[in-house]
């Protein structure tokens, strides 16, 4: 019989995942899931709790960060970003999880040795306990301190301040929140009324999201095995800020659409439920592993698109000569607008990616609008919620393109800017999310 796997400490798995997206800028979901993927069977089920600990930490750590300076006698050299890792992610048991306070200490102090640093253990359980202790240190190091007290980035509270002087605090508290579950029902299926019945009849308490025909929202998250139909392609799981995009674009059949940046393929599938008639649907990507994930979430759906592997600015490339009725760009940008969902975003993201983000993204305007028929929509999407990136973007393009009329959108949520409409995060539960549209004369 083969021998049984080692049992695996899930606090120093944890602080793994943390200490390789501080140290080497992963993104959490990839680490968190190679992570898990190496659990043993038996040990499964703290699948969970390693993500809690994983994704609160990273929520909060520019408080916890701040908080673990006070105990700590001198920093932590870079070859032990671990073990600052799992010091933060004891903090954040203490401060944020029900784990009995005696067993928060003492499953963090061990899982250092699971780490192979056993030194650390006395470090480790000195800082926990004078935390324990002496409170209003960590209280005093973050009372005064926007960045400390909201745990993000010193730019990005400044960007945020600044822009939106009178409910910054409200959008820093959103990007704290846990973000909701929310479903996109495909209603070549059902229709959301029977598919809100068979929630309730598999004991899942749901409400419809009423600015999106196709959305619902689940009082409790589940996995995705749980959902009626899911695997038959009958219901998806997307934000209803982002189930916007195929409603707005409101592609028609006979017409021939290009999603841009497509992948994983959500708003693809999404286009293709709404309108099954189109002529043709082309789907996007630079990335051939994320291309391969468009072509998984259509076939779950039953969909089919034409998927191509290349850069949206380079049409020489890929273009065939013919235009299209309707582009989708959901443009690379800061994802400042879906930090609850990923809160290695505030961690990751430097001030100065904006403007490489910003040349992309008008990059791929330029290169795009001529593929467009006269008479045609382009849909601008972001789900950022910087300025820079959305309305001015797009202020600067129609100046660069006199061919172009700005479209009205039929939206009621959002702040209405001088073109498109800007939805900031937690506003009807949603993510925050920009959309313009742009008519070609």
């Amino acid at each position: 019989m083969p021998a049984a796997k080692k049992k695996i400490n899930p606090r120093a798995v944890a602080a793994q995942v943390i200490e390789q997206v501080l140290g080497k800028s992963r993104y959490l979901d990839t680490a968190l899931t190679e992570a898990q993927s190496r659990l043993p069977r038996g040990q499964a089920h703290e699948a969970a709790l390693i993500q809690e600990m994983a994704y609160g930490t990273l929520r909060w750590f520019h408080q916890l960060d701040a908080i673990a300076h006070q105990f700590l006698a001198r920093p932590l050299k870079p070859k032990d970003q671990d073990i600052h890792a799992l010091l933060l992610l004891g903090l954040y048991q203490l401060r944020h999880m029900r784990t009995a306070m005696h067993a928060a200490v003492t499953e963090t102090v061990e899982a250092a040795e699971a780490l192979k640093k056993p030194w650390a253990k006395n470090l480790l359980n000195a800082c926990l306990r004078s935390y324990l202790r002496e409170p209003e240190r960590a209280e005093a190091a973050v009372a005064d301190d926007a960045s400390i007290k909201y745990s993000h980035p010193v730019w990005l509270v400044r960007e945020i301040r600044q822009h939106y002087p009178e409910n910054w605090e409200t959008i820093l508290d959103a990007n704290n929140e846990r973000p909701p579950m929310a479903l996109r029902v495909n209603l070549q299926k059902n229709t959301r009324a029977q598919y809100l019945a068979r929630l309730s009849a598999a004991g899942l308490a749901a409400h419809p999201a009423e600015i999106a025909d196709s959305a619902i929202v689940l009082v409790t998250p589940v996995t995705v095995m749980d959902l009626p139909g899911f695997v038959q392609g009958e219901v998806s799981v997307q934000d209803v800020a982002a189930q916007l995009a195929a409603i707005l674009l409101d592609a028609q059949a006979g017409e021939r659409v290009l999603d841009a940046c497509a992948a994983p393929g959500g708003k693809t599938g999404h286009i293709l439920e709404r309108a099954p008639g189109l002529a043709e649907l082309v789907a996007l990507d630079q990335d051939p592993d994320r291309v391969a994930l468009i072509a998984q979430n259509l076939a779950r759906l039953g969909l089919t698109a034409h998927t191509v592997t290349a850069d949206a600015g380079t049409p020489e490339d890929w273009g065939d000569g013919r235009a299209f009725d309707r582009i989708l760009l959901d443009a690379p940008c800061s994802a400042t607008g879906v930090i609850r969902r990923h809160p290695d975003i505030k961690v990751r993201r430097k001030p100065d990616d904006l403007n490489k983000l910003i040349e992309t993204q008008a990059r791929l305007l330029d290169r795009l609008w001529p593929l467009l028929k006269p008479g045609g929509k382009l849909l601008y999407v972001t789900c950022s919620i910087l300025p820079a990136e959305n309305e001015n973007q797009m202020q600067a393009f129609v100046a660069r393109h006199p061919d172009t009329t700005v479209a009205a959108l039929p939206l009621t949520a959002g702040i209405p800017r001088i073109i498109g409409r800007q939805i900031l995060p937690g506003e009807q539960g949603m993510d925050g999310f920009y959309y313009a549209c742009i008519h070609k004369n």
